[in-house]
């Protein structure tokens, strides 16, 4: 499982941790009922501490990601496939809405918005 972290990110060490696990799992990376390492292990894998990746694991957990089972470790829970793809549209809108404030706040016409993000979905330089 590859995990980077960044100390020059805005987001919490936990926060980022659950935030790659969770788009392993939306993409396909991670399949339900793999086991992830467990806490001890990507801490040490990490060099950060257990705590950090306990609070991780536990949100995900929390939020159906995993499960964990005693004795055996945490499991990459079995996913409803249309719920995760509302969840990403949900917090793509979001985005977009905050780039269309913005771009209001800028009097940036609607056509150089549809522009941009035909630039930036084909992956090409602005």
């Amino acid at each position: 499982m590859d995990i980077i972290l960044s100390n020059a990110s805005g987001k919490p060490i936990y926060e980022q941790i659950t935030d790659q696990i969770k788009e392993q799992i939306m993409s396909g990376t991670l399949s339900a009922g793999d086991a992830l390492p467990s806490m001890r292990l990507l801490a040490k894998e990490l060099r950060i501490s257990v705590i950090t990746t306990k609070r991780a694991y536990e949100e995900l957990e929390r939020d159906g990601f995993l499960e964990n089972v005693p004795g055996k470790g945490c499991f990459v829970a079995p996913q409803n496939r249309e719920l995760l793809r509302e969840a990403q549209l949900r917090k793509v809108e979001e985005k977009l809405a905050q780039a269309v404030d913005e771009a209001r706040k800028g009097a940036f016409p609607l056509e150089a918005l549809h522009e941009m993000l035909d630039i930036l979905y084909k992956g090409e330089e602005l």
